[in-house]
C-alpha cells in the first residue's frame, strides 16, 4: 500500500530537542506507518567539529534538564558525568548523519532505527557517535551487516553528506522552520508545519493530532 502522506523530519542526531521528539516520531511510525512515509533530513547542527568546553557543557546540561522535564526522555550518567565532562569530547554532526544515510541506502527501513540508535548511544550510553568505529557497532546492533555498512558509510561520508545537509537547510528555510526539530506533513503536494512542541511527553496526543490530518483512505 502506498502511504497517503509523508512526514518530513528535519533533525540533527546531536540535537537534544530532536531526542525529545523521538517518542513522538516513534509513536507516529508505530501507529500510522501504513499511511505515513518518513523522510529524514539531517541539518548539521554541528557542521564543524566543536570541542565541548565548560561553557558549552553548562549550556547543554541546562537544556537537557528542561528536555527531560518536558519529554521524560532519559539522560544516562555515562553521558552526563562521562561524555560531557571528559576533556576532548567533540560534537560533530556530519558523521552520524552520514551513518543514517548509509543505513538508509542499505535498507530504507533502517534509516530511522539508525538515528534512534545514535541518539540513545549519545544521550544514554555516553558514546562518541562521531567515531566511525562506534557507528559501525550501532549499525550491527540494528541488524545491518558490518562490512556492507562500512562501505556505504565511506560512500556517504563526504560529498554526499554535505549535499544532504545543504538540501536539508534549504528545506528548513523554504518552510520557515524554527530550527531542529522541524516536522512537516506533506499531503497532495502541500506541506504543513506540525506544532510538535505542544506534544513533548504526550506521544499519543501527537499521533491523534497527526492522524486527524491524514487523508481518508477509500
Amino acid at each position: 500500500m502506498t502511504a497517503a502522506a509523508t512526514l518530513h523530519y528535519i533533525h540533527d542526531p546531536l540535537c537534544g530537542w530532536c531526542y525529545a521528539a523521538q517518542p513522538l516520531v516513534g509513536a507516529a511510525l508505530a501507529q500510522l506507518g501504513s499511511r505515513l512515509a518518513l523522510r529524514l533530513h539531517g541539518g548539521g547542527l554541528f557542521g564543524e567539529p566543536r570541542r565541548v568546553d565548560a561553557e558549552l557543557a553548562q549550556h547543554i546540561v541546562h537544556s537537557d534538564e528542561r528536555i527531560a522535564q518536558l519529554s521524560g526522555q532519559p539522560f544516562g550518567e555515562a553521558y552526563k558525568q562521562g561524555l560531557l565532562a571528559e576533556d576532548g569530547t567533540v560534537l560533530y554532526s556530519l558523521p552520524p548523519i552520514a551513518a543514517v544515510l548509509a543505513a538508509g541506502s542499505l535498507d530504507a527501513a533502517k534509516a530511522y532505527p539508525m538515528l534512534v540508535a545514535i541518539q540513545n548511544a549519545h544521550y544514554q550510553r555516553g558514546l562518541r557517535v562521531a567515531e566511525p568505529m562506534v557507528l559501525d557497532e550501532l549499525a550491527e546492533e540494528i541488524g545491518l551487516d558490518g562490512a556492507r555498512f562500512a562501505l556505504a558509510y565511506a560512500a556517504a561520508d563526504g560529498h554526499a553528506v554535505f549535499e544532504h545537509v545543504h538540501a536539508s537547510r534549504r528545506l528548513l528555510d523554504e518552510v520557515d522552520g524554527q530550527g531542529f526539530p522541524t516536522l512537516l506533513l506533506e499531503t497532495d503536494g502541500r506541506r504543513t508545519l506540525l506544532p510538535h512542541h505542544h506534544y513533548y511527553g504526550r506521544p499519543e496526543a501527537f499521533v491523534q493530532a497527526l492522524a486527524a490530518q491524514l487523508p481518508v483512505l477509500h
